[in-house]
Order: structure tokens, then C-alpha cells, then sequence
């Protein structure tokens, strides 16, 4: 009996053929479900572009060329769309012209960095998310992000502040944590990071505070670390966080000092009495904080540059020339640009907590800066209760 032809083509035999087949298919199987150990590359959307989310997109956009292996080339950076003097959308400036003119002018960022302004296309997908908004914007923004991140995606929180309830502080990474979903591994980058010098290449360290310290900790760090930024993973997230966040009510108290033309003398008092009440509060929050996270760059060195260059060190400065007779808004209209500050909100909030456990008596530093900043009290009198 004549056997119709194959339809399969010429085939040196049914076993090869069968080979052929089960290969291909694995194949397959393999690229649509990597197996453990065999993930696709990690992909990185930044969320936020003002001064610092611009010149972190400048830093990533260089170092994720150096690491092939591990992740995709383009860095999605979603940018709140504005209308610029001009009449242009700020998105497409910062793609034609590889610059954010408005928050981080004179400074050329990577061609692989691609401003977006719509949330949902900049993360979607997104194995690794770079946190850099201001904390007002978490509550609105994390219910959109989190249907369109990767499944067991990273999150990196650079906000440098902290939220408060009924119960106390809340750490913005557990808003993050809880915004995105339990199977996000959340991690804090906190340290001596003056945006615009990051921007200029100037040498500076960072601190990585993460639960996970050989997975996703290693995973930041490699994205983050370079010679010109160094990167250390710290097994203390609350420690590297508060730190963060405590530190700008410190530098409202140099602004103070600044504004008032005291000497270093003064300012390196009330630097070193900060310091000192920001761990006497970690503390107080969780006994379990290392003392040496202190000594990373998200203690004592972020403290120190942002009490000599921050934001709010700026604008502390200029609310005591003015006898503490202008409001934060003014001045931050004035010296920010459309930037806010952090110090004054984690002033008040913390004076509430403080109050509420009975302990405002232990943190004088932290106390009268509220009270300069929101009670009248002069800024000539920061240092009568030290």
C-alpha cells in the first residue's frame, strides 16, 4: 500500500523529527517562562524628574551600559507633564534635547534615557521601580503603578521624608510596600547626595538599607554603584531611612544659624546636637537600629552636607533674614522653583509624636526648630535650650 507523502517535509527520520519538535518547544517554553536563575534582564522606570530624579536618570542611564548581562538599556523616566515658557511639553524637550531644562538645566543626560509622561507606559513591566517623588504624590501614584509592574519586582525609595498616622511615623517604604503589593521587595537609597553635584560627577557615597542583603540589595547596588558613586548595602532599612528623613529638620536648625550669621562654631553645635537627637529617636522608635548606620552616608555625612547645601538648610536661611515673617509657601516659591521642601511637614509631624509620648523635654533641638518654624518663636533663640 503507497503511503501518502509527509506533510513535515523531508526528514533524515521520524526520531530526528520528533527531536526537532520537543527542542523547539522548550525552546519556547523557556523564553516565555524563564526558569529561576534565568529571568530576562532587568527593566528600570523611574518614577519622578526633578533635580534629583534627573541627575539619578543621568547616573543610571551610563552605568545599566555597563552591566549587559543584567539590565535592558533604556531607562523609562515618567515626567509630569508641564508647558514651558516657550510653549513646549517638558517631555518632549528632555527627548529632543537630552536635558531637563527646567530642573536640572546644563546638564546632558544619556540618549537611552526616555522622558514619558504618561505612569502607566513609563513602568510598565518594570522589573526594578526608582522611587523620587515627593511624598505627597506616594498615596495618588502607587495604585496605578502597581497592576503594571513585573511580579516580584523591586522598589527603591530615594524620598526622603516620613509620614505620619494615629499610631506615629510611617516609613515611606512601607507605603510603597503597601501601595505596590506584599511580593515587592522594597529597599532605601539614602546619602551625602546634593543632586547637583551628583549631576557634575563629584565623588559622593551612598547608603543602601535593605532587608534582603544578597538579592535585592546586591541587585541595587549594582545598578547604583559606580567610581564616582560609591554604594554600600546596610542590613538597617528603618535606621537608613529615619536618618533620611530626620536629618532636614536638622538642617531647618543650620538654616537658622546661616540666616542669622552665626560661625561654624554655632552651626557645628547644633549639627552635632541633631545628630545626637536622631539617634536618641531611632532609638526611641525601634531599639533595634544599629548604631553604625550612623556612620554610613545616610547618617552623619548626608547630615552634614544637607546642613551645608540642602533645601532646607536654603530656605531656613531665608525665613530667619525675614524675622520669621514670611510663610514656606512664599519662600519656597521663590528660592525651590516648583521644588518642596520636607523639613517643615517632618517638623510638625514629629512634634505631634513627641508630644503624644511625653517626650518633648528629651529632644530640645527638635522642639524649638518647630517652634521657630510654626509658633513665632525667634530664630535668635535655637540655642537658649541646648
Amino acid at each position: 500500500m503507497t503511503q501518502p507523502p509527509s506533510t513535515l517535509g523531508h526528514l533524515p527520520s521520524c526520531k530526528s523529527g520528533i527531536y526537532l519538535l520537543l527542542s523547539a518547544a522548550i525552546v519556547l517554553l523557556m523564553v516565555l517562562n524563564p526558569a529561576k536563575g534565568q529571568s530576562p534582564l532587568h527593566k528600570v522606570s523611574i518614577v519622578g524628574s526633578g533635580n534629583f530624579g534627573s541627575a539619578v536618570a543621568r547616573l543610571l542611564g551610563r552605568n545599566v551600559l555597563q552591566h549587559p548581562k543584567h539590565f535592558e538599556t533604556d531607562i523609562r523616566m515618567w515626567v509630569f507633564e508641564e508647558e514651558l515658557p516657550d510653549g513646549r511639553k517638558l517631555s518632549e524637550v528632555i527627548n529632543a534635547e537630552h536635558e531637563n531644562v527646567k530642573y536640572l538645566p546644563g546638564v546632558r543626560l544619556p540618549s537611552n534615557v526616555r522622558a514619558i509622561p504618561d505612569l502607566e507606559v513609563a513602568v510598565r513591566d518594570a522589573s526594578i521601580i526608582i522611587m523620587v517623588v515627593p511624598q505627597q504624590h506616594c498615596a495618588t501614584l502607587l495604585p496605578r503603578l502597581r497592576s503594571c509592574i513585573r511580579q516580584g519586582a523591586v522598589a527603591v525609595s530615594l524620598i526622603k521624608g516620613l509620614d505620619f498616622d494615629d499610631n506615629g511615623p510611617v516609613l515611606i517604604t512601607d507605603l510603597i510596600r503597601k501601595g505596590l503589593g506584599g511580593d515587592v521587595e522594597v529597599c532605601v537609597l539614602m546619602g551625602a547626595n546634593v543632586a547637583d553635584e551628583v549631576a557634575r560627577d563629584e565623588f559622593c557615597e551612598a547608603t543602601v538599607g535593605c532587608r534582603d542583603t544578597t538579592g535585592a540589595g546586591i541587585l541595587v547596588q549594582r545598578l547604583f554603584d559606580c567610581p564616582r558613586f560609591r554604594v554600600e548595602v546596610a542590613p538597617d532599612p528603618m535606621g537608613v531611612e529615619l536618618c533620611g528623613a530626620l536629618k532636614n529638620v536638622v538642617a531647618l536648625g543650620a538654616g537658622f544659624c546661616d540666616g542669622l550669621g552665626w560661625g561654624g562654631n554655632t552651626k557645628a553645635a547644633v549639627i552635632r546636637r541633631g545628630l545626637l537627637e536622631m539617634r536618641r529617636l531611632c532609638k526611641l522608635l525601634d531599639p533595634h537600629v544599629r548604631d553604625a548606620t550612623f556612620f554610613e552616608s545616610c547618617g552623619v555625612a548626608d547630615l552634614i552636607t544637607t546642613c551645608y547645601g540642602g533645601r532646607n538648610r536654603k530656605c531656613a536661611e531665608r525665613f530667619a533674614r525675614a524675622d520669621g515673617n514670611m510663610s514656606w509657601d512664599d519662600i519656597e516659591k521663590e528660592q525651590l522653583g516648583g521644588q518642596h521642601l520636607q523639613g517643615t511637614k517632618t517638623a510638625a509631624n514629629l512634634h505631634s509624636l513627641l508630644e503624644r509620648k511625653r517626650v518633648v523635654g528629651d529632644f530640645p533641638l527638635f522642639s524649638t526648630v518647630y517652634q521657630i518654624a510654626f509658633r513665632g518663636r525667634h530664630p535668635r533663640t535655637l540655642v537658649n535650650d541646648l
